[in-house]
């Protein structure tokens, strides 16, 4: 007779009266035994429905066990932390309130586990449009382009192998007890920051693409900024303390936005700095115009030409901004 581990979902809450059924509905309909689950809901008190919606789906589906806990700080890695230290499960899972995971992906997560293939593994997200327009699902496509994300492989990858991180992730109870709960101090960043320090610490991060959920993207482009902006920003309040960390596509953004800026600055006295910007700028558009394209033609839809590099500049421009800024805020 299989021993199935008992598993903790974990997740971070406020304010997501639209997809928070959709997650509890998918955790319903997880293929792992359902005596062996428990639901731990750190929620930031709400002022939508998200609270009605939990209980609703309470009384209708008494046989999963939901537990919901206060987090008045509405901190991403306090919330989580709040969660694991409320939960009981011998295997603790990470989701988010606005993503849906696969019914198989506790039990493959449970199973590469079990395996030994990592002491953090994951999968990887099917971006889905945050909002159903054309932008919205030019937001949705930038977010699992090489492009807008790099070489971020849990948004893209097909091949199971190991990584640097992977979004949510699912690891034992007696990892945490070795290496420690989230940083709450980072307000981002923190579940790649834990990653550092499980890798320093002789553990593996492993990428399953048979573990995946359905992560909803921003609905516009001034909310997909302000999320990049968070990124950049404490990206570099994280990299302060792990520098080895840093990777090609975390460097990119920042440095060609203080070039652009600096061309920018120049231009009114140096005639190649206006050249040059012209040509920079030029390029850039082109290259951003000619990665769309593929797109535009698969969704039979042209105005993703237009959606998706205007989504990708947000990224780039709000992410290397947020990253120059913290530099010039840090102290020390």
């Amino acid at each position: 007779m299989v021993m199935y581990p008992t598993v903790s979902i974990v997740i971070p809450c406020y304010n997501e009266e639209a997809t928070i059924g959709l997650v509890l509905a998918a955790l319903y309909q997880q293929t792992y035994p359902r005596d062996r689950l428990e639901v731990v809901i750190a929620d930031g008190r709400s002022s939508d429905r998200t609270l009605d919606k939990i209980s609703e789906f309470q009384n209708l589906h008494p046989d999963l066990r939901i537990a919901v806990v206060d987090h008045p700080q509405r901190i991403i890695p306090s919330a989580v932390n709040t969660a694991i230290s409320a939960s009981t499960g011998e295997v603790i899972v990470r989701l988010d309130g606005h993503s849906v995971p696969d019914a198989s992906y506790v039990e493959v997560s449970v199973r590469d586990l079990l395996d030994g293939k990592g002491d953090n593994v994951g999968g990887i997200w099917l971006v889905q449009p945050g909002a159903e327009s054309w932008l919205g699902r030019s937001i949705a496509v930038a977010g699992a382009h090489p492009m807008g994300v790099g070489d971020a492989m849990y948004r893209y990858a097909s091949q199971a192998h190991e990584v640097d991180t992977v979004p949510f992730g699912a690891f034992y109870r007696s990892t945490f007890e070795r290496i420690g709960l989230f940083d709450e101090k980072l307000l981002s960043n923190e579940d790649y920051e834990w990653n550092v320090r499980l890798r320093n610490a002789g553990g593996k991060v492993y990428l399953d693409p048979a573990i995946h959920s359905n992560y909803f993207a921003r609905a516009n482009l001034p909310a997909l900024a302000r999320q990049y902006w968070r990124y950049g920003y404490w990206k570099f309040r994280m990299l302060k303390r792990y520098p080895g960390s840093l990777r090609w596509r975390q460097a990119l953004p920042p440095l060609f936005v203080a070039g652009m800026a600096a061309l920018i600055l120049a231009s009114p006295f140096w005639k190649f700095a206006r050249i040059l910007l012209l040509a920079v700028s030029v390029f850039y558009l082109l290259v951003l115009l000619a990665g769309s394209v593929p797109a535009a033609i698969r969704g039979r839809d042209l105005r993703l030409m237009i959606g998706i590099p205007l989504a990708i500049m947000s990224m780039h421009f709000a992410w290397g901004a947020g990253f120059l800024y913290s530099i010039f805020t840090s102290k020390g």
